[in-house]
């Protein structure tokens, strides 16, 4: 249902990968590898699954440099390229990213999220934790569509997009919906607090 809510953000495909702590889905809008870029993607391993919005324009470069460090590609994908930065790099893999993006990548040996946003914000990402679970979307009406509460309105959410035309970093028009400020990241284990 999440995705049937988005779906006109990407009608190319949708995916979803599931397991018993962790459920990603997309819906895709096909630019780079229409062949071969299908989400959720994962590493070799299966350990390592991502969604990702955006595009990622040195990504040739980064791709190049983790070919060298003995990375190996079976995609021509942006979102491929960023999977295996983060196995390198972890969380400071956003600093050699130069492009549009929000991503999430499931670690499921951790059992622990990682989302990251663009230092402009150009791509959204809007979260709720409910339940202790990390309900997260590029549109918060997917998230309204399968929360287990009541969605009502912020009234100074509602003031700020009067006011400023936007939302200040941070809030929304939603009570307990948060979008993911420009150039941050977060990290969540279900049944944790997020970080």
């Amino acid at each position: 249902s999440m995705l049937r809510s988005i779906q006109y953000r990407g009608p190319d495909e949708s995916g979803i990968y599931h397991s018993r702590f962790s459920t990603l889905g997309n819906v895709r809008l096909s630019i780079i590898d229409i062949e071969g870029g299908q989400q959720p993607l994962s590493d070799h391993s299966g350990r390592f699954w991502i969604v990702f919005n955006g595009e990622i324009f040195n990504y040739p470069e980064i791709r190049e440099a983790l070919i060298k460090l003995g990375h190996k590609f079976y995609t021509t994908t942006d979102t491929e390229v960023i999977l295996h930065l983060y196995e390198e790099k972890k969380e400071k893999c956003i600093d050699d990213l130069n492009g549009q993006f929000a991503f999430v990548i499931w670690d499921s040996i951790k059992k622990e999220f990682f989302a990251a946003r663009d230092r402009v914000g150009i791509l959204p990402f809007f979260y709720k934790i409910e339940n202790e679970k990390l309900l997260f979307a590029s549109e918060a009406k997917a998230i309204i569509e399968i929360s287990d509460s009541q969605t009502t309105f912020d009234p100074i959410g509602l003031d700020q997009i009067f006011t400023f035309w936007t939302n200040l970093p941070g809030r929304t028009a939603f009570n307990n919906i948060n979008e993911l400020a420009p150039g941050h990241c977060l990290k969540f284990t279900p049944g944790k607090e997020i970080s």
